[in-house]
């Protein structure tokens, strides 16, 4: 009974504004509802299990709020959403709701798929699922107590589900007019209401638009590639459609692989006959394009890993031809170990690739971090990476420089090695810097002003090391500017190492046992002592030293050498009569 109260007080608002609601009409932020939930419960990490299982959990609440039950524990009675019981918003959205659990199942099975092709059948039928539910709900809209805002969004929402479904059947010219229609609608109500609003609708013709350039490429449309392209440039078509644009490229370049036989490294041609390598050096220069190109640091770090992974997947199918050709070898008489073949060459180039990649990859990840360290030493308050985050960058560049000079095929190229080590000075003199850096925020002066006294150093070598080789340092980050920056920190470290008397840090616990003189015997000499503000300041010596002061006269008895005593024989004769008796008693006492 009391939940039926309580059920009944839910209901009530609404049956008693039944006339304002056939007056105003129902309404249903259709878009802003499904986004809010995917993100709120699962789908910001791409957990569509966890978002289905919450579809299912307010489909039931609402039911129970709307007192709109399939029956009860023991019998199961259908019930249909008709525009006959629509007195209130939340039964359109118990249609949303459906359509979306029915969506989040498929996208799910769609993940699944990859290992279990199987699942594809299921998926397409939970997809037809979600696109009735939305017809139904588009349907439902269309009744006259319903307002023309959420009949355009239910109307929307029914084209993009649709699409999809065209989408996986690859049924191209239908999912595109389905697209076409949802971006259509999308893009009137972002211009007829608020700001915020708009924002909302524009991210979703976003999402969209790849699906319609991929669609327009399969029937034929071959500007769509680049358009494509581009969109991958500023990280659009994320999700299902990010897979299909990465297989659409690759199939590209598998057609253009066929006329590619040989390519030019360090004045030696390699021949190429792995269509895997094939593939990846033809896609290389528009890999190294799309990174130039990115429009920000996220997607140029998605389009860093892409090409890594590539380029290993590439490595390892060289390897493996690498492994055959040395049992050949193994098997034949003509052994010629000296050259370095042409497939051990080809393996070196890529590992030059992917190291070269690596460093680049890093120092883009340096700029960043150090265009937001210099934010945190402007705001205080604001809290940011620190130079041990940069180190460790530094550290993986020069792991990667010093792999590069022990490359086979390139041991007695010594223009490569002297370019390697003009590269590893400068990125010691970068990692140097921020070593340097770091021990000035813990305020060790003494070790920050030597440090930066070895960037100087390093520096100037990789000046000196430049000139011998023309534009070589024209891909590196500026040396100079480096230089500038240390003679700047210098004069900021001594002025800081002089006003600084609130720590303890630099005074050295040897000089703190060496000199211990107290200040009232030192006022003459200036000296830091950061003991002089502290709790025990050596200010005077106490106790004081012992001095030495006169002493109390001392009296000799000069005169007792110049006094005569008065004899004593008759005493001595007088002992002596006793005998021997009486010498006895003397030594035992007896006579006293």
């Amino acid at each position: 009974m009391a939940a039926d109260k309580h059920n009944e007080a839910k209901v009530s608002p609404t049956e008693e504004n039944k006339e304002n609601i056939h007056e105003e009409g129902l309404g249903l932020e259709i878009l802003q509802i499904i986004k809010e939930s995917q993100q709120q419960h699962g789908l910001r990490h791409g957990d569509y299990q966890r978002y289905r299982g919450y579809c299912s959990r307010r489909l039931r609440r609402l039911r129970k709020a709307l007192g709109f039950k399939m029956g009860n524990r023991h019998k199961f009675v259908g019930k249909k959403v008709t525009v006959e019981v629509l007195s209130d918003s939340r039964y359109l959205l118990l249609v949303l709701m459906e359509a979306e659990r029915a969506w989040s199942y498929a996208m799910q099975l769609k993940q699944e798929a990859n290992t279990e092709p199987r699942k594809r059948f299921h998926l397409l039928a939970r997809l037809r699922k979600a696109a009735k539910h939305s017809e139904k709900l588009e349907k439902l809209c269309e009744s006259p107590r319903v307002d023309a805002k959420t009949k355009l969004e239910a109307q929307a929402y029914t084209a993009y589900l649709t699409g999809m479904v065209d989408f996986e059947l690859q049924e191209w010219k239908l999912a595109m007019e389905a697209f076409n229609k949802c971006k259509t609608i999308y893009e009137k109500l972002a211009s007829a209401f608020t700001e915020e609003m708009a924002v909302l609708y524009r991210q979703r013709v976003d999402e969209i638009s790849p699906n319609i350039r991929y669609c327009a490429y399969n029937i034929g449309d071959q500007n769509a590639i680049n358009d494509l392209m581009q969109m991958r440039l500023t990280g659009g078509g994320g999700g299902m459609m990010a897979e299909k644009l990465e297989a659409l490229i690759t199939q590209a370049r598998t057609k253009q692989a066929a006329t590619m036989s040989e390519v030019e490294w360090r004045g030696r041609t390699v021949p190429v006959k792995i269509d895997k390598a094939r593939i990846f050096l033809l896609g290389l220069a528009d890999n190294e394009a799309a990174i130039a190109q990115a429009a920000n640091e996220d997607t140029k770090e998605h389009l860093y890993e892409t090409l890594l992974a590539e380029c290993r997947d590439t490595i390892q199918a060289v390897r493996e031809e690498l492994k055959s050709e040395a049992k050949q070898r193994e098997r034949s008489s003509d052994n010629d170990s000296g050259k370095v073949s042409n497939l051990q060459f080809l393996h070196s180039y890529l590992t030059y690739i992917k190291l070269c990649t690596l460093v680049k990859r890093n120092e883009s990840m340096a700029h960043t971090l150090q265009a937001k360290l210099k934010e945190t030493e402007a705001d205080e308050n604001k809290r940011g990476p620190r130079p041990q985050d940069l180190i460790r960058l530094y550290d993986i560049i020069l792991q990667s420089l010093a792999e590069l000079s022990t490359l086979q095929g390139l041991e007695d190229d010594h223009t490569f090695q002297k370019e390697v080590s003009l590269k590893l000075l400068v990125y010691k003199a970068y990692r140097c810097f921020f070593i340097a850096q770091s021990y000035v925020l813990v305020k060790k002066w003494s070790e920050a002003l030597v440090l930066y006294e070895r960037v100087s150093k390093y520096a100037k070598e990789a000046q000196s090391k430049a000139k011998s080789l023309n534009n070589s340092l024209k891909d590196l980050p500026d040396i100079q500017e480096l230089i500038a920056e240390v003679n700047a920190e210098k004069y900021s470290l001594q002025a800081a190492a002089i006003l600084d008397t609130d720590e303890t840090a630099e005074v050295s616990s040897q000089q703190q046992v060496k000199d211990n003189t107290p200040l009232c015997d030192r006022l003459e000499n200036f000296r830091l002592d950061t003991t002089l503000v502290g709790k025990q300041p050596n200010l005077v010596q106490f106790p004081p030293d012992f001095q030495p002061i006169p002493c109390k006269p001392l009296f000799f008895d000069l005169a007792l050498n110049h006094v005569t005593f008065p004899p004593l024989d008759d005493k001595v004769e007088q002992k002596g009569k006793g005998g021997l008796t009486g010498y006895i008693k003397g030594i035992f006492g007896f006579g006293s």
